[in-house]
């Protein structure tokens, strides 16, 4: 059946809202992913084709009795084109299920801390640290405000905060799973903006965006944007408000994501793959020029999350290799890593630049892109 554009984009926003269960469910209604349905249209599947892979974000999203019948029909379709598939950002749901039907191949991609948003004022409550920046926050006249979407979508302001967070990356702006422009699709995500008085008017200094995770009563935190000149404090304010709004709607799960390369789940890494293994030890050791791996992860664990789940690249049928990881890079860079790979080392020796002759403080990659 031929949808036209809107189409489609609507029937996928109503299938994630019944049935999406993977924390990056929503984020398969932004910009730049194909969408596959399955015949009946009770479930999609989204991702982005690169390097003979289809590159799937998380899960199929779909009724979870039908999810088996769902992988065997999409993974069949694929094998019919000649292409491969890897289940990037897959939980360990996906993962016992593809289990379930024969070999595969997966290698550990980090850990994905988790909160029950009611128990929040407890941490704040045991954080001196965390009450600190908090009021740092508030001292320096930082407010948060809750935008409806129709205020935030495309909001001038928003995107001026954005486009100056974007410019402090070690990366050039990464899609897929880290799409920045979220700000023209908020549909259903809720929008906290961090505001302080400039003069007559008033200063965005911050925003963070939350897309819901509706089969567990959850939430993702996808962006916790901070402009350059926002005070200390100001993400921390912002995830707060976010942690007590959503408590309050009755959330029994929230996610900042995930932290990769991190050890918290408490999974070892596949022996047998000791090539992938060794090339991501050297980037969780090396790559800080990149993106700081091990910052992210120290950030989100000093929130004190109840868990950790696992997250993995998966493939079925076929072993994960160099070939899986250039498509992923593809995936993530939206060009070949052949031209991604020089960009990013320009951009990183650029920073490092600002470093040395100005902010001697590498940021932290934060929650956002």
């Amino acid at each position: 059946m031929q949808r036209s554009k809107e189409e489609e984009l609507a029937l996928a926003r109503r299938l994630v809202a019944a049935h999406g269960f993977n924390a990056t469910a929503y984020q398969i209604l932004n910009p730049g992913f194909e969408r596959w349905f399955s015949p009946s249209a009770d479930a999609i599947v989204g991702f982005v084709t690169q390097a003979g892979y289809r590159v799937v974000a998380g899960s199929p999203v779909g009724p979870p009795e039908r999810l088996e019948a769902v992988v065997e029909r999409f993974e069949s379709e694929t094998r019919a084109l000649g292409l491969r598939i890897c289940y990037f950002a897959a939980d360990q749901r996906l993962a016992r299920l593809l289990a379930r039907r024969g070999p595969l191949d997966r290698i550990l991609l980090g850990a994905q801390p988790t909160w029950q948003p009611s128990r929040w004022p407890d941490i704040v409550a045991s954080k001196a640290s965390l009450r600190a920046q908090l009021h740092r926050a508030r001292n320096k006249g930082v407010r948060i405000e809750h935008w409806p979407v129709t205020r935030a979508a495309d909001h001038p302001q928003l995107q001026a905060c954005l486009e100056h967070w974007l410019r402090t990356r070690g990366l050039p702006p990464l899609h897929f799973l880290v799409e920045p422009e979220t700000l023209g699709r908020l549909y259903d995500r809720l929008v906290f903006v961090a505001l302080v008085d400039a003069g007559e008017e008033q200063e965005v200094v911050g925003f963070l965006v939350a897309s819901p995770i509706p089969a567990r009563r959850g939430w993702l935190i996808e962006q916790n944007i901070r402009h350059p000149r926002a005070p200390n404090g100001t993400c921390e304010l912002l995830l707060d408000a976010a942690f007590g709004h959503v408590a309050g709607r009755g959330a029994e799960y929230l996610t900042l994501g995930l932290a990769p390369l991190s050890r918290r789940a408490g999974i070892e890494a596949s022996r047998r793959r000791w090539i992938l293994r060794a090339a991501l030890a050297w980037v969780r050791a090396h790559g800080r020029r990149f993106y700081n791996f091990e910052g992210l992860d120290a950030y989100k664990a000093k929130f004190e999350p109840q868990a950790w789940e696992p997250i993995y690249a998966i493939t079925g049928g076929h072993r994960l290799g160099v070939h899986t990881l250039y498509a992923i890079t593809a995936a993530f860079g939206r060009m070949s890593p052949l031209k991604f790979l020089p960009l990013a080392i320009f951009r990183a020796l650029r920073q490092e630049l600002r470093w040395l002759f100005g902010d001697s403080t590498p940021t932290l990659p934060g929650t956002g892109p």
